[in-house]
């Protein structure tokens, strides 16, 4: 083995006892874009899929855009994009010397999204998780942003290898998770908060969706899968309920249609309010 000499500034091979360098933890932060800026980074978690994360975050972009401010949506569910559909995005992203460019909504609100890379948005993206990871990064690295108030990254499901990728290469300002009235909610909740904890990432409060529909006749709301699961467990971890979004045909059909800017409803305003 090797003998450990005391640091030598000029002649420093890393393995000196007091060697700074070998001390300090390395960062595995990934550089932003260098001609772009962004104020506050949020990411929309679940635990599980099939939840509704990326309904959540093109609601919340739509209100935090409606409030006057500038924001983006870097679609990391690499596998199952549906970020530009939601907003009638077509077309491919293109490329100059600052970056790639993002598309933009009607409502000014840029999107990121390996879509806009396909040929064919319909063609499957068969790849394996370092590949999706590095193109998650490519996404924060090499996409030409502008400046921002909000980016919100639509995070895949679950506590695998690109949540966590984008857990430790991107300066994230705080998450919010998103969940549904079942009674996996705990477990589903839980392991969503706790990854966050463990990479010290403050969760900013639980968006409930699929909470409850809207009887057309009566206007009472049918909590379908029970209810109070979400404000039991939001009271458990100590962190806002934001939101509770029904089940809505609109909602639907907005998103199916490319037309989610079109919408005049406000499930997600006091949710925009909490997180900004």
């Amino acid at each position: 083995m090797a003998e450990q000499r005391k640091c030598n500034e000029q002649n420093c091979s890393g393995n000196c006892e007091n060697c700074a360098s070998a001390k300090k933890p390395q960062s595995l932060l990934e550089p932003f874009n260098q001609f772009s800026s962004v104020k506050n980074v949020i990411g929309i978690v679940s635990g599980k899929g099939g939840v509704g994360k990326s309904l959540v975050t093109g609601g919340l972009a739509m209100q935090l855009s409606k409030m006057g401010y500038s924001v983006g949506i870097l679609d990391a569910d690499i596998t199952g994009p549906s970020i530009p559909k939601m907003f009638g995005i077509k077309g491919r992203a293109f490329q100059n010397e600052m970056g790639i460019i993002p598309a933009e909504t009607e409502g000014n609100i840029k999107i990121m999204s390996v879509n806009l890379l396909l040929e064919n948005s319909e063609d499957p993206v068969v790849w394996r998780g370092p590949v999706i990871a590095g193109a998650v990064k490519q996404f924060w690295s090499d996409v030409f942003w502008g400046d921002l108030d909000y980016l919100l990254i639509d995070c895949p499901p679950g506590t695998g290898d690109v949540p966590l990728t984008i857990f430790q290469s991107i300066k994230l300002n705080g998450v919010v998770i998103v969940t549904s009235p079942q009674d996996l909610v705990s477990l589903i909740v839980k392991k969503a908060y706790n990854m966050a904890n463990m990479m010290n990432i403050p969760v900013l409060g639980i968006v409930e969706n699929m909470s409850y529909i809207k009887c057309p006749d009566c206007n009472k709301e049918i909590h379908i899968f029970g209810s109070g699961k979400s404000e039991s467990i939001a009271d458990e971890l100590g962190t806002p309920l934001l939101a509770k979004i029904p089940m809505d045909h609109d909602l639907a059909v907005a998103a199916d249609n490319g037309a989610f800017e079109k919408l005049t409803v406000n499930y997600f305003e006091n949710a925009a309010n909490l997180i900004k």
